[in-house]
């Protein structure tokens, strides 16, 4: 089962995190900050990197929808969930613009990296 898994995860086009995914990189982070503070953190991120392009944001549902404009096309999705005081949730949801239906694990990669900028910004509590 764990193989299918880690094969699938290259010939698809599409990624997402969530709570209990078998890939601990692609498991909800979370973060000692609040939702209003983490969208403005992460608004404020895409708005200056020349690499993504915010198209919209909704402080209301707590997303973010983005597209990847340099490189490999993609289009993003980003929900920020304030679950306790001080504690909020990001997850994202990942979609490779392609010809083909797969990206060779381009979506996982990106979410990755994305956390790992995150991380950089906000406080990660450590949920082991």
């Amino acid at each position: 089962m764990a193989i299918r898994h880690k094969v699938s995860k290259y010939l698809n086009n599409h990624a997402e995190t969530s709570e209990s995914h078998w890939d601990p990189a692609l498991q909800t982070k979370y973060y000692k900050t609040t939702k209003d503070k983490a969208l403005a953190s992460l608004e404020n991120y895409f708005n200056n990197a020349s690499k993504y392009k915010l198209n919209s944001l909704s402080h209301e549902h707590g997303e973010i929808s983005v597209h990847v404009k340099k490189g490999k096309k993609a289009f993003i999705v980003i929900t920020v969930i304030m679950v306790r005081p001080y504690q909020t949730a990001i997850d994202f949801s990942v979609t490779t613009e392609s010809m083909l239906p797969i990206d060779f694990g381009y979506s996982s990669k990106l979410i990755v990296e994305l956390y790992g900028q995150i991380n950089k910004e906000l406080p990660l509590i450590d949920k082991k």
